[in-house]
């Protein structure tokens, strides 16, 4: 259609008020252009970036996401699960709740609803599955402070038992034995700035309080900052915080945090041309995507 034809249709359009009748697409493509994105928090920042990433592709390609919040809970999950169905989505993209089992991935393939598991893997449920490099961000992190002269490190992890953090758990392990250093600790928290602070407070006021410290995201690391600077204890090369995330407010705070980017609008985006690939080619074989993370060096 010619540019003028078509400003022209557009314009016919609006003056009578024309408004697209989904529904009636559906009974005739048998696609609702709707998806699901069903994830476990809404207040870390981490999932904002995830999401704007997910609905930038699915925007473009003329879809509307339907976001629902877990908070953690696989009973509140399947309930979001079963309504987001009852809404005739195209798929689901699914960063599953602590405790969920593979019952949810079973009944997903009983209604042939194609699904992409992000950042959590549902232990044996084999399907899409899209999640930042952990290990290797754990890697990069432990090599950061290696560097910088710090032998008692602690991986300050997050309380949830999710592939996500086993991953960091695991790495972090291994990269300590691979040179000859004894771990100093794993301290599971809650993944907010309060707990970490308190937790931090703790391991500070100890007999033989480590030098380094890793957290599971960036919103620990700075309650790990803000600890450290109640007791007076400079962050930096003296006391060296590695966050995960990336997230802005890291670049601005004082000291600026050093951090592994795992980019989760670019997580969001993989995540998203991959449903799309499974729901034009349900029959094709899994994907298993790592984006790639990197350290983020600062002041910490």
């Amino acid at each position: 259609m010619a540019s003028e034809t078509r400003e022209r249709v557009t314009d016919a359009i609006a003056s009578v008020g024309y408004v697209y009748n989904r529904g009636a697409a559906r009974l005739r493509t048998g696609r609702s252009g709707t998806i699901g994105l069903i994830v476990p928090e809404i207040t870390n920042p981490f999932y904002a970036e995830l999401t704007a990433g997910i609905d930038d592709v699915f925007d473009k390609e003329g879809r509307l996401t339907f976001l629902a919040n877990s908070n953690e809970l696989p009973e509140r999950q399947d309930r979001f699960v079963r309504r987001i169905r009852e809404q005739g989505v195209d798929g689901i993209i699914l960063c599953a709740a602590e405790g969920t089992t593979g019952d949810v991935v079973a009944q997903l393939r009983r209604w042939r609803l194609p699904f992409v598991q992000i950042l959590r893997e549902i232990e044996g449920a084999v399907g899409d599955f899209v999640a930042p490099d952990f290990r290797r961000g754990t890697e990069l992190a432990v090599d950061h402070l290696v560097a910088r002269g710090h032998r008692s490190i602690v991986l300050m992890s997050s309380i949830r038992k999710t592939s996500a953090a086993l991953e960091r758990v695991n790495a972090f392990q291994a990269a300590l034995q691979r040179y000859g250093l004894p771990s100093s600790g794993i301290h599971p928290c809650v993944t907010d700035r309060a707990a970490a602070f308190q937790a931090a407070e703790m391991l500070l006021a100890g007999r033989d309080p480590p030098t380094g410290v890793i957290c599971h995201n960036d919103v620990m690391a700075l309650g790990v900052l803000y600890a450290a600077q109640n007791r007076s204890s400079k962050a930096g090369r003296a006391f060296g915080v590695v966050g995960f995330d990336d997230i802005p407010e890291g670049s601005h705070c004082v000291p600026k945090l050093t951090t592994v980017a795992t980019r989760p609008a670019a997580v969001g985006r993989a995540a998203a041309l991959l449903l799309m690939r499974r729901i034009a080619a349900p029959k094709d074989l899994p994907e298993r995507l790592l984006i790639a993370t990197t350290l983020v060096a600062r002041d910490t």
